[in-house]
């Protein structure tokens, strides 16, 4: 048979992979492992019951939930019903909500827990398109996706011919999924991706790496972010078990349980686990250390190619000493690695190789569904600092300016509801623009040279849209300009000019004394009534766009200074020029002194008491 629509890949599993533990999480200590057979019968009832329940081709459910098979069986449902799947982020701000539901109008909600559950449901409540919400987890006194499987398989031979109709009736190129990602106004744009975009893209990086169907995989990213959920798709079509894991927080120990031999990740998870290792290596005693830090060194200096007798001797001797026990870390059995979201850092991956961990990276976006070009272990097409080939379904070039353009069959529908948007992306001749900057290395080894749009992304993989957050740290009395940092960085950081007219008077009013602007931005009392503006605003947004650090400047941003554009908006260029030494404090970790806080003067680093210390002057 041949995979058309998501949800043929039920009947492609039957057919060819038959096994017990195709889906698999992870509950009160126990593994939970759900068969081929029961993927396919719990999708089908859950299909029966959203019919049962009166839900209609073309309609729209959201879910917000973590990663588990119950998710995978609600996906497959409402794709046979060709009911349009909306999934959403669990960690996102309130109004990020409220745009994406009266936006995308959906029918039913359906969250992973209790937590999610009051979170949301103040916020459904207004819609009255909203006509309820399901949980996957057991919530007391509320309705749990369970019903829907109950209905349906009470419904089975009523619903049984007509899903098959509806089946029939749903073609490749029709809309399977909305997927909200963040526009540089601020407002999510909501992507619209057929079963084709999908399927095209994942069939095209099946063959990347050699795992079948004896494999098994660990899931740990986010389902409701393309790249994690067209893997989702990829290991299916291939047979490969996966397991969820429970949360960030337990991915070591999962892996050491299932021993997966391959998964998908972001960079900071693999820098996490890696500081990890180091940390340990440093309380190591002293024999043991040199060792471990002669091997890291050793590492440093691994060549994909090309490598000579010694080196490789004395390789091997650091993977016995060290390196076994890293792979032991990630299940001791782990055969492939690919990174996506957000560049990594070849000294890293050059170190990971070294010891075993063969990790490569890809490049893509959600309106590419998502890859466009992957390194691929098979025919050993591997660089450090590039992205990898090209996907060979895909048509790729580069503009004048160096934009990477991109024409093919996982190229998006379009934007919801916004053509003009559509337009502004996708050209005549049917390309879409990235806006990311990039250039070919040997003639086929994609790199990401820049980014030509504002938009950037911390190195989880999340996308931080700076100006609707800028704006948001404006709305302050106390702040005139500010600009948002953190490309490829941990998290979100903010360079702030203050509002020194209206500073000056606070100042005035709670006798706080200083000479020059300078000494100002350093005054403890300050620097705690800026930080209490920075929550203020924390509070109003989601999770991962959360300013971390901010540090206060004593200049004033104008259009005649060279900071600001005629129209007012910032020259992202030349404050990243100005301000490089600040932003580089702020994401090196502090060495010393670690209950202060650094304050820059005039390029000086000064020790400040930390703001928890400082008695704040009320207003």
């Amino acid at each position: 048979m041949e995979v058309t629509r998501i949800f043929d890949l039920l009947d492609w599993l039957k057919e060819k992979y038959n096994k017990e533990d195709i889906l698999c999480s992870k509950h009160d200590g126990e593994w939970i492992k759900y068969s081929v057979d029961d993927y396919y019968d719990n999708s089908h009832n859950i299909a029966y019951g959203l019919m049962a329940m009166g839900l209609k081709k073309g309609d729209k459910i959201a879910t917000i939930s973590n990663n588990r098979p119950e998710w995978n069986f609600i996906d497959m449902g409402l794709a046979m019903c060709g009911i349009v799947h909306v999934p959403i982020y669990p960690t996102i701000s309130a109004d990020d909500y409220r745009y994406i539901f009266n936006h995308s109008e959906p029918k039913y909600i359906i969250v992973s827990d209790k937590q999610l559950y009051s979170k949301i449901k103040n916020i459904a409540e207004k819609f009255d398109f909203i006509k309820g919400i399901y949980t996957f987890n057991i919530v007391e006194g509320e309705k749990n996706w369970t019903e829907i499987y109950d209905i349906g398989k009470e419904n089975k031979d009523r619903f049984k011919d007509e899903l098959i109709k509806i089946k029939a009736s749903i073609k490749a190129d029709d809309l399977f999924t909305i997927l909200y990602t963040s526009g540089t106004t601020g407002n999510p744009k909501g992507v619209m991706l057929s079963h084709n975009n999908l399927i095209s893209n994942f069939k095209a990086h099946i063959n990347i790496h050699s795992c079948g169907s004896e494999a098994k995989s660990i899931s740990f990213l986010p389902i409701s972010h393309i790249f994690e959920r067209c893997i989702n798709y990829h290991y299916q079509y291939k047979g490969i078990s996966i397991y969820y894991a429970e949360n960030l927080g337990t991915i070591v120990e999962n892996m050491k349980e299932i021993k997966p031999d391959l998964f998908v990740t972001v960079p900071r998870v693999l820098e996490k686990a890696y500081d990890k290792i180091i940390t340990i290596g440093k309380d190591l005693p002293f024999f043991k250390r040199q060792v471990f830090f002669a091997s890291v060194s050793l590492a440093n200096k691994f060549k994909l190619e090309g490598n000579n007798f010694i080196y490789r001797f004395l390789l091997k001797i650091a993977d016995r000493l060290v390196f076994v026990k890293w792979r032991e870390a990630f299940g001791g059995n782990v055969k492939v690695v690919v990174s996506g979201g957000a560049a990594l850092q070849p000294r890293l991956a050059r170190i990971l190789w070294a010891a075993g961990i063969h990790v490569a990276e890809g490049y893509g976006l959600t309106e590419t569904s998502p890859v466009i070009s992957a390194s691929n272990f098979v025919t050993n097409e591997v660089k450090f600092g590039t992205v990898g080939p090209i996907m060979p379904n895909l048509d790729v070039k580069l503009s004048e300016e160096g934009e990477i353009l991109c024409k093919g069959p996982s190229v998006m529908l379009g934007y919801y509801k916004a053509p003009e948007l559509t337009s502004e992306v996708i050209d005549n001749e049917g390309y879409f623009h990235t806006g990311d900057i990039g250039t070919f290395v040997d003639g086929k080894y994609l790199k990401i040279t820049d980014r030509k749009k504002e938009i950037f992304k911390l190195n989880s993989g999340k996308y931080i849209a700076p100006q609707a957050i800028e704006n948001k740290l404006k709305e302050s009395f106390f702040i005139e300009q500010a600009m948002v940092v953190g490309e490829n960085q941990k998290f979100a950081s903010a360079i702030i000019s203050p509002n020194f007219s209206f500073l000056h008077d606070w100042c005035a009013k709670y006798k706080i004394h200083y000479r020059d602007n300078d000494e100002l931005i350093t005054i403890p009392e300050v620097i705690a009534r800026y930080q209490k503006e920075v929550n203020a605003i924390n509070a109003t947004l989601g999770q991962t766009e959360h300013i971390k650090r901010f540090r206060l400047v004593s200049e004033e941003w104008g259009p005649q200074t060279g900071e600001l554009s005629p129209t007012l908006k910032l020259k992202r260029n030349v404050l990243m020029k100005r301000y490089a030494h600040i932003i580089k404090e702020i994401y090196e970790p502090p060495k010393k002194n670690k209950g202060f806080i650094p304050i820059i003067k005039n390029g000086i680093k000064i020790g400040v008491d930390n703001i928890k210390n400082i008695k704040l002057p009320k207003i």
